[in-house]
């Protein structure tokens, strides 16, 4: 059975429910929702097994914070024993109009302070990443309070087929392979 460990990037606590910069614990949700895979508080973060066909998928939900997301990332890729290549980030993304994603399998942190403390972490930019469009509806100054900001009554409607859509993608890119699932669906 081939593993992975898909990691939803986020920020934990109420006050962060329904926000943007959790577009990555929202999509693994998704994905443990669909699998039936029950929440457990494990190191570093809240973990979830979930069987799709022939592929196991450790969802994790780092408790260090957005910006320390590395630090689990990096503790469960070395505990579990996985390669590189059997990691996919889901993030949110302000350059990416709401509602679009992208999947690539390496690349720059964009400037994300989740993805520059994973690469930190890894100590390489190699691993696969989905990046799920929030806006960038922000005044110059505002970036921050934009993505801690809650998703528009508007947004929220969409929110459901945009996460249904991502957790598509990763199943695909888990069953059929990155080339496979960037093509449907970036």
């Amino acid at each position: 059975m081939k593993r992975y460990l898909i990691a939803g990037l986020g920020n934990i606590g109420l006050e962060y429910i329904g926000t943007r910069h959790n577009a990555g614990f929202m999509t693994v949700d998704v994905v443990a929702e669909r699998a039936g895979a029950v929440w457990k508080s494990c190191r570093y973060g809240d973990m979830a097994i979930a069987k799709i066909k022939n592929c196991e998928l450790l969802l994790l939900k780092p408790s260090t914070f957005m910006n320390l997301s590395g630090v689990a990332i990096r503790y469960w890729m070395n505990h579990e024993k996985l390669p590189l290549e059997n990691l996919l980030v889901v993030v949110d993304d302000i350059a990416l109009p709401f509602g679009s994603m992208r999947l690539k399998q390496r690349g720059s942190d964009g400037g994300h302070n989740g993805l520059k403390n994973i690469a930190s972490e890894l100590g390489n930019q190699n691993y696969a990443r989905l990046r799920i469009g929030v806006g960038d509806e922000f005044a110059q100054g505002r970036q921050i309070d934009y993505v801690l900001g809650l998703f528009t009554p508007d947004e929220r409607k969409r929110l459901p087929e945009i996460l249904d859509k991502a957790a598509d993608c990763i199943a695909a890119y888990c069953l059929s392979g990155p080339a496979f699932a960037m093509n449907h669906f970036n």
